[in-house]
């Protein structure tokens, strides 16, 4: 059987947004997976150990790199250059899948001289519209550089889209709509919310925010930590699922702002649609993102959206349609949208029933049919050019 490698840089990446291409691929291939399973990941090192168990039970071989997730440090870097190039070099892969900007340049450059083709899905690009002049510095030119070894360059939101088909030089440029979920996951809930409230020790009569993400400068959740301080309502609750290197820092902002009591951090959890199903609507106040999965799985779940109005989530999120979009940098925008969908339980009803409606687009299968195509035609490429 011939094989294919899938890279990304922590495998809470290949965790969260790879596994169905992983299916799709497993159905013809000997799939290998290259990525830094003990650190850099956003999951628990519980959930991660559980991942790869789970993968080599269905013979996936995984192979461990030492990516990181900064530039800076060049002594790791080298090695994970190192280590990605060997594998390569030892291995006779039909194709690879790059994903993430540090793991898919090393694995491009790395390849830069051979014949493996590569398909690179960027998952939201770090320079965009309202992105600041240093990613533009930085990461622009190596992607633009780069793109010439790239087969098969895939996009997740129209922004990236329209960028790379006119300005880049892989040999093909693919939109597709995500990585897909499985709406029937979060539509098909059905628990006590009352016991799910007692479980997280949430008063039974709160009005609950919710926020799914890594707890990092670019996801931005302390403009709501910011917003329900200024609203001084002490219904109102925030709820935030997920870790990361900025939990002690918002901590400490929680704390400053007396609301220990309206804020609760419960860090990586399993059970994120029947989180949904107690909330009453849903923050994704990033400054970037390339779509945003957890915004759209909470759609599908039924809760009105208050986004900020950036990059990829801006293809699905629109004011008046599925809910309020701010500007990421406006506390007092985000105020607004908050009181207004506290105060009008009507409009959180018809925002989440067009939520439902929109998120279908999304959903697995429909993805797994593009990536299925994809994938075909490159092994079609390869059986006529080996």
């Amino acid at each position: 059987m011939n094989k294919v490698l899938v890279v990304a840089t922590v495998a809470s990446m290949i965790r969260n947004f790879c596994v169905n291409d992983i299916k799709v691929l497993q159905e013809k291939y000997e799939v290998h997976i290259a990525t830094n399973f003990i650190f850099g990941s956003t999951n628990s090192k519980e959930s991660i150990d559980e991942f790869k168990h789970d993968l080599e039970s269905r013979n996936i071989i995984c192979h461990q790199v030492d990516f990181t997730r900064s530039l800076s440090n060049i002594k790791k870097n080298i090695k994970a250059y190192t280590r990605i190039k060997r594998l390569i070099d030892k291995e006779s892969y039909e194709f690879i899948h790059c994903h993430t900007p540090i793991a898919g340049a090393f694995t491009r450059f790395a390849i830069r001289k051979g014949n493996t083709p590569i398909i690179y899905t960027a998952h939201g690009f770090h320079f965009h519209k309202s992105g600041p002049l240093i990613n533009w510095l930085i990461y622009y030119p190596i992607e633009k550089y780069l793109s010439k070894y790239t087969e098969i360059l895939i996009t997740i939101n129209k922004e990236d889209y329209k960028l790379a088909k006119e300005k880049f030089k892989a040999k093909l440029v693919k939109y597709i709509p995500g990585v897909g979920i499985d709406i029937r996951r979060f539509c098909n809930i059905n628990i006590s919310k009352q016991d799910k409230l007692r479980e997280l020790g949430i008063p039974l009569d709160s009005f609950i925010i919710l926020s799914v993400g890594e707890l990092n400068r670019n996801k931005n959740h302390e403009i709501i930590i910011k917003a329900l301080a200024k609203i001084n309502n002490k219904q109102i609750h925030y709820v935030l699922c997920g870790q990361g290197n900025l939990k002690e820092y918002l901590m400490n902002l929680i704390k400053e702002l007396g609301l220990e009591k309206q804020v609760h951090l419960l860090g990586f959890r399993r059970d994120i649609p029947e989180i949904c199903k107690i909330s009453h609507l849903f923050a994704f106040p990033s400054h970037r993102e390339g779509l945003g999965l957890a915004a759209i799985e909470a759609m599908a779940c039924g809760l009105p959206l208050i986004t900020s109005n950036v990059h990829g989530i801006v293809d699905y999120s629109k004011t008046g349609e599925t809910g309020t979009t701010c500007s990421p940098k406006n506390i007092n925008q985000f105020v607004r949208a908050i009181l207004e969908l506290y105060e009008d339980p009507e409009k959180r009803n018809k925002y989440g029933v067009s939520n439902m409606k929109l998120a279908e687009k999304y959903e697995v299968t429909n993805i797994e049919a593009i990536m299925k195509e994809i994938y075909d035609l490159l092994g079609e490429k390869y059986e006529t050019t080996s």
